[in-house]
């Protein structure tokens, strides 16, 4: 096996787990947004906040704990300032379209303002896909990294020499 085919399979597993701790936050989104607008009346777009703040709680929990596990763990105060800094500009990505949609066009019947939500938030897991595996959750040097992922799954790191031999 080709190194490079090794970190095509890494990063598709990282993607598939940001989908699936991302579709869980869509669903939490989606649903707080709905149970929140329907319950208490508040205009579409400060529901969609506070569902969205509710989605980012649930996604750092995620993402830290699951998704990017093994990345490293130090500086925690940096990475949930970091977290934070881009999840809000995401914020403002998937509240400001739904925002336009409604404001800007009228359309609010609950359709369409599950339809711009929905369009918001993948706007925004673009952009917070790029931000958080570029600056929040970084990456270990690769022998820490397998330590860390060999210990958790309670089988021997391999060492340096057995690693250049699979590779070879």
């Amino acid at each position: 096996m080709e190194p490079r085919s090794g970190g095509l399979q890494r990063l598709v597993r990282e993607v598939a787990k940001f989908g699936a701790v991302g579709g869980a936050g869509v669903l939490v989104n989606l649903g707080v947004f709905n149970l929140v607008r329907h319950v208490s009346g508040l205009p579409v777009v400060r529901a969609s906040v506070i569902a969205t703040v509710v989605a980012i709680v649930f996604n750092y929990v995620g993402f830290r704990y699951w998704t990017y596990r093994d990345r490293d763990k130090h500086g925690r105060t940096k990475e949930l300032s970091l977290f934070l800094l881009f999840s809000v500009i995401g914020l403002v990505i998937e509240n400001g379209l739904l925002y336009l949609a409604t404001y800007g066009f009228g359309w609010d019947s609950p359709l369409q303002s599950n339809v711009f939500k929905f369009v918001g938030i993948g706007v925004a897991t673009l952009f917070r896909f790029w931000s958080y595996r570029t600056w929040v959750f970084r990456a270990l040097p690769s022998d820490e990294a397998e330590s860390i992922l060999a210990a958790e799954a309670e089988q021997p790191a391999p060492r340096s020499s057995e690693r250049l031999r699979r590779v070879r």
